[in-house]
């Protein structure tokens, strides 16, 4: 029992050093800075302005649709480095099958585009 908990040591001296580093970081800057806050520091900041709505109004849909896109042409690539790492045992059925998949997901990008899906304004 004593022997595994000397393994986990090395870990442990890890997580002091981290903390006691994030103590020091902190504490140094609390007692190095000069603490003067006035009005403008302590206002709220939204793109160098005042904010001027309500922060948890709706979002646009176009913010979800390019993150659904993304997640989809992301994952094409997560598709074509095991498909390019196995091409010689595939050969060239597996070759086809895959150009077929990148024209179908070819078209599917035209048709958004086409479709304005890609403009933001």
């Amino acid at each position: 029992m004593n022997a595994l908990l000397i393994e986990y040591l090395p870990i442990l001296v890890f997580i002091g050093i981290a903390v006691g580093l994030v103590i020091a970081m902190l504490g140094g800057s609390y007692i190095i800075a000069r603490q003067n806050p006035d009005s403008e520091k302590l206002s709220p900041f939204e793109c160098g302005f005042a904010p001027f709505s309500d922060a948890r109004g709706q979002f646009d849909v176009r913010f979800y649709l390019v993150a659904i896109l993304f997640i989809i042409f992301d994952l094409e690539v997560a598709f074509l480095f095991p498909w390019a790492v196995s091409l010689r045992d595939i050969g060239a059925v597996g070759f086809w099958s895959m150009m077929l998949f990148l024209g179908i997901l070819t078209v599917g990008f035209i048709y958004e585009w086409k479709k304005g899906a890609l403009e933001w304004e």
